[in-house]
């Protein structure tokens, strides 16, 4: 019999409005009857735009400020050092003035603490304080997933991520105008970098980037228009000879590179080769395992094998697993030191594929019923339709490939970093069950599983993250990404000691048994982030967050509460 769901799912492809009603039977299910109702989202046709941002309002966070002072914190500093408090944070105009210690462990908090001339204090005593998250890898919400950008922004802010590297976040216009609003605190958002995709922008006339002149002359103008960097994809028209030409005029312009090496161009330059021509980021897995092929350079592929089909294309990639070299072979070991070598930081967004080893765990996350947007919902069903909706038969054999592959792939992660290489932290959320913000939390969790210690995870996700987007800029020593004196004031507050248990830091908490009165409860979350200055409630971000999803299930006919589940 086929499920009541997957027949709205058809409905909802072929434009009806609404599921036909149907009955059902048994108390656990009646509950979700009207969910099997609801009317689907409207259809976006064509490649989705962006809505900008709406206007920061009174009362979205407090400042900046003259002076400022955070008080009683245990400090993280991102550098990996061991953590150190009490300490009082003095902030000046959005800068680091001063770390000042606050008393002795196990001792009173000292009296008349200096300075007292501030225009606003925190008492933030007992909590924790680490720099603000950076997320490497991010697109924004698109008008296919939610209303406007904020709702994406909103949810970083929310889980302490204060800058994100949109790669791209939307298209040229749209992100360097969203980037100039938020450096001028115009709208609720991270500090963002503008990456963007060779031949992208209305005002470029010289056509595809289809040689190495044409690619050099789009470099050139993009940095004219102040993109940070270029974002390297899965594009037929650029073979290697174009690729090293990109690479070579972007360290000449200033510009920061990463590549998703995907297959459809992996064949010709993989990992090691784009290192050698000075790629800066690899990110996803893509390129690593070809460089690593035992009889490459291109993976075998089953012989009906079709990219388009996503299953196809998904289902397959963890055979790499088992075609490449092994762990501590001398060709792992080449190929590590030579991506060291090449100073190429390695960003592996797992969190965005690990629906592909835990289909069933990623579809029923805590935060889907009420901060997943109704929209991004119906993104995520499985469809032919949808980038990375390809669970259209997943199997356990699937899935336990996957799980090898993962171990793998953590394994050659947790290697590189042992070696001296650079590691960070990007997300890719808005698919495949990942919402904005929770699944860069499950990122840091991952590395975790890879066998990074906590500390390593969070200079991953703050110092390693803010290296990687200003020294191509030329600044070694970054104004973000430690919480040192001199540095901008991005911060992240909680009361929960991250380092003994990164769960806490998802906007849902961590369900612990109070020992008293034998209940679970909630604990965790990110009290206060803190970004250029202006302290952000991070649960009133949750909060607004919360009302937009409900507003929008509102609007399209939902209950309020909870989503479809197949």
């Amino acid at each position: 019999m086929k499920s009541t769901f997957s027949i709205c799912r058809r409905a909802i492809l072929a434009g009806t409005a609404a599921c036909a009603a149907f009955a059902m039977t048994g108390t656990a299910m009646a509950q979700f009857a009207d969910l099997t109702k609801v009317p689907a989202p409207p259809r976006i046709e064509g490649r989705a735009g962006t809505t900008p941002a709406p206007a920061r309002k009174p009362g979205e966070g407090a400042g900046p400020f003259r002076k400022m002072v955070i008080r009683g914190v245990t400090l993280i500093d991102g550098s990996g050092a061991p953590p150190r408090g009490p300490v009082d944070i003095v902030i000046e105009n959005n800068v680091i003035t001063d770390i000042r210690n606050a008393g002795t462990p196990g001792l009173p908090m000292k009296d008349g603490r200096e300075p007292r001339d501030v225009d606003y204090e925190l008492d933030a005593t007992g909590m924790y304080v680490l720099p603000g998250f950076v997320d490497l890898h991010t697109h924004g919400s698109t008008n296919d997933k939610a209303p406007d950008l904020s709702y994406s922004y909103k949810l970083w802010l929310a889980h302490g991520v204060t800058t994100v590297r949109g790669v791209e976040l939307a298209d040229v216009e749209t992100s360097l105008s969203e980037r100039a609003r938020s450096a001028r605190n115009e709208i609720v958002a991270p500090r963002i970098f503008a990456y963007q995709t060779p031949g992208s922008g209305k005002g470029w006339t010289g056509g595809v980037t289809d040689t190495p002149e044409k690619a050099r002359e789009w470099v050139r103008w993009a940095a004219k228009q102040g993109i940070d960097g270029i974002k390297l994809g899965a594009d037929p028209d650029q073979p290697p000879e174009v690729i090293e030409a990109i690479l070579d005029e972007a360290k000449k312009q200033g510009l920061g590179t990463t590549a998703h090496l995907s297959q459809i161009g992996v064949g010709r330059m993989n990992a090691l080769q784009a290192g050698r021509a000075g790629l800066g980021t690899v990110t996803h897995y893509y390129g690593h395992f070809e460089s690593l092929l035992k009889n490459g350079p291109i993976q075998n592929w089953p012989v009906d094998y079709n990219y388009q089909d996503e299953q196809h294309r998904f289902g397959n990639v963890a055979n790499l697993a088992w075609e490449s070299f092994e762990p501590g072979s001398k060709e792992w070991w080449a190929y590590l030191e030579a991506q060291k070598e090449a100073g190429v930081t390695f960003d592996p967004t797992m969190t965005i594929y690990a629906a592909s080893r835990d289909l069933m765990r990623a579809r029923n996350a805590d935060w889907h019923d009420a901060y997943t947007m109704p929209q991004l919902w119906y993104f995520f069903q499985s469809s032919r339709e949808n980038h990375g909706s390809y669970f259209f038969d997943w199997t356990t054999e699937i899935e336990t490939k996957w799980k090898n592959f993962y171990a793998k792939y953590m394994r050659l992660l947790n290697d590189y970093k042992n070696i001296g290489g650079r590691v960070v932290t990007g997300s890719d959320s808005g698919f495949i069950f990942k919402t904005y913000g929770f699944g860069y939390i499950e990122e840091l969790e991952l590395l975790q599983e890879a066998g990074f210690n906590p500390s390593q995870v969070i200079t991953a996700a703050t110092l390693n993250g803010a290296l990687t987007l200003y020294e191509p800029k030329g600044q070694k020593v970054p104004p973000i990404g430690t919480v040192r004196v001199g540095k901008l004031a991005d911060l992240v507050i909680v009361k929960e000691n991250p380092l003994q248990n990164l769960k806490t830091l998802y906007g849902t908490g961590h369900l612990r048994l109070n020992e008293q009165t034998q209940q679970l409860e909630r604990v965790g979350g990110v009290s206060y982030t803190v970004k250029d200055g202006i302290v952000y409630d991070a649960k009133k971000l949750l909060e607004d967050v919360a009302e937009m999803v409900r507003q929008e299930k509102v609007k399209l006919g939902w209950p309020e509460k909870g989503v479809p589940r197949p």
